[in-house]
């Protein structure tokens, strides 16, 4: 639950630096938790499942206006519980055809929620921001929470790791 805590702390500083005319775009961005298989479209493990569920009580304090995900069991599977309690359906994204500029306008002043993969995510984060800073994620690594903000011309970024 520490992360829990940083993660309020941070969405309420940059919260704390707008005005409500002029609230920010917020993308919280995560990696699909645990497959059950190397198959080409794997249902999450009972790991993956706990952590989908460990994600939705981590950024539970989020309202989240948008849920989207690749087209795939995993990452469907690991934005479910956010999506449930937020009570919104999935949106489906090809990373492929992925313009940072549309999304941006897609989403203007919305906090969403994005399940991708660890050679997506970060070409993801790297694309809203503007600037080649993040790699691909380590296959064995599904703790990975990138936040950008975008507020006006200004964008930020934060990379969380949680175990």
């Amino acid at each position: 639950m520490k992360l829990k805590f940083i993660v309020t702390l941070i969405v309420m500083f940059f919260t704390q630096l707008d005005n409500a005319q002029n609230q920010p775009t917020t993308f919280y961005l995560i990696r699909h938790a645990e497959k059950a298989d190397n198959s080409a479209n794997p249902e999450l493990s009972e790991a993956g499942l706990k952590r989908a569920e460990n994600w939705s009580t981590i950024l539970s304090d989020i309202k989240f206006d948008e849920v989207y995900s690749t087209n795939y069991k995993r990452t469907i599977s690991t934005g479910t519980p956010t999506a449930e309690k937020n009570h919104k359906t999935i949106k489906i994204y090809d990373h492929k055809t992925f313009d940072a500029s549309s999304f941006i306008k897609e989403n203007l002043h919305k906090n969403v929620l994005v399940v991708g993969h660890s050679n997506t995510i970060p070409t993801l984060v790297n694309k809203l921001t503007g600037k080649t800073v993040y790699t691909d994620i380590d296959e064995t690594d599904f703790g990975n929470l990138y936040i950008v903000m975008v507020n006006g011309d200004s964008v930020s970024c934060q990379l969380l790791k949680l175990p």
